[in-house]
């Protein structure tokens, strides 16, 4: 099966994404029938948990008819996309968004068993966080809001169309943070205390000269977040009571932001060239520029990150050093923090002039590549092997499709 190209990490380190941690799976059997395995583990047609909430009718208005087998495969990875962002945002929301109930009243409407009522935050990691801009926890809360939107849509298209929708409520199995502020017995999807972080998109989008598509590699802004397992929230009370450690937590969170997102920004567009409908490209391209505004917004706010050195993690003994990204080996026109328009560069060909672009947009591989580095940064430490196969299964088969609808 091909790995494809990462939309989230370049290769500099001469190691595939999946490298990057130590994952405790192995590769699954691959002798379970495919579509039995999914219809058990994860997918299922027109079963929705949020159609209460949607009501969706089958002939969905004026936008009735069936989609193509590929385009169907489109969707339903970058439903299961959505899901996972979602997860991830919902724990970040718990400790440091806005704590209104109006993410976790939808969030319950949505997800068996998850809370409605609020947890108050944890106020010493929202006031680290808010470090990077005074409207931290609003962005959370909203960005939180958007992906959750983003998932119920596209399972009730897929189901209004007669197709497979995307289920992984199984698979919330992984521990939450026992730090004040979260939701403690909800299980997640995702982990977000063993993260290896790479921050290449950084140097990436001011490069004038280089684009991943044509093969080339950028360095990571902060080299020690792509080193070790580093946690993006507190773990404990014990964590929070480590001001020093915490505020190095808080900007790891502040960098993890901005690389879930540039990969949504990447991935939309490129599974975009293999739509067949023009109702599924007008959806892809849709969501795809919510990605885009996310990225931006949080590309802005990484540059704020507060400098520190040589913080070490009192539970796994990993360094992580934030360094002042206006000063050197970086600084200059092209890298002042507060620039974060992408730079023009080449595209498509370097006998053409630069363009600015969201880079990549290879379409080649492109849903493996982004399971690769998701799993490569540590959100599946600890997940199943089932939760794995079923990831491999949408990405191979949105990888599959053909713009010609075969």
């Amino acid at each position: 099966m091909s790995k494809g190209k990462s939309l989230f990490t370049s290769v500099t380190s001469g190691q595939s994404p999946q490298s990057s941690n130590e994952q405790p799976n192995p590769q699954p059997s691959r002798e379970i029938p495919r579509r039995s395995f999914l219809k058990g583990m994860g997918v299922a047609g027109a079963v929705l948990t949020a159609a209460p909430l949607l009501r969706v009718s089958a002939r969905a208005d004026d936008h009735h008819g069936s989609i193509s087998k590929g385009d169907g495969a489109i969707l339903r990875f970058v439903a299961a996309a959505e899901i996972i962002e979602s997860d991830i945002w919902l724990q970040y929301n718990e400790l440091a968004g806005v704590q209104d109930g109006e993410v976790s009243k939808l969030a319950s409407k949505l997800i068996p068993g998850y809370p409605s009522q609020v947890t108050g935050g944890n106020p010493d990691y929202t006031a680290d966080v808010k470090q990077l801009d005074g409207d931290m926890d609003q962005y959370i809360s909203d960005n939180t809001e958007d992906e959750l939107s983003h998932e119920v849509f596209l399972n009730a298209y897929l189901s209004a169309k007669g197709a497979d929708a995307v289920n992984l409520d199984a698979f919330r199995t992984l521990p939450a943070s026992q730090a004040s502020g979260s939701n403690k017995t909800f299980g997640r999807l995702t982990n977000l205390t063993q993260l290896t972080v790479h921050t290449d998109w950084w140097t990436r989008y001011r490069s004038r000269r280089g684009n991943p598509d044509l093969g080339d590699t950028f360095p990571n802004a902060i080299p020690t977040l792509a080193v070790g397992q580093h946690a993006a929230i507190p773990r404990t009370d014990a964590d929070v009571a480590d001001s020093g450690f915490l505020q190095a937590v808080a900007n790891t969170a502040g960098f993890h932001f901005a690389w879930i997102e540039q990969g949504g920004s990447s991935l939309y567009p490129s599974l975009a060239q293999r739509a067949a409908n023009a109702e599924v490209l007008r959806i892809l391209l849709s969501i795809g520029g919510t990605e885009i505004c996310h990225f931006q917004t949080w590309q802005d706010k990484a540059g704020n990150v507060i400098p520190v050195k040589n913080v070490i993690d009192p539970v796994t003994g990993v360094s992580v050093t934030f360094p002042d990204l206006n000063s050197p080996p970086f600084g200059g026109e092209n890298f002042q923090t507060n620039l974060i328009m992408p730079e023009p560069t080449v595209f498509l060909s370097r006998q053409f002039p630069p363009c600015s672009i969201i880079r990549p947009t290879e379409t080649k591989g492109v849903a493996m590549g982004a399971v690769n580095a998701l799993t490569g940064d540590g959100l599946f430490i600890g997940q199943s092997t089932q939760f794995m196969q079923l990831l491999q299964d949408l990405a191979s088969d949105a990888d599959k499709a053909q713009r010609n609808g075969h």
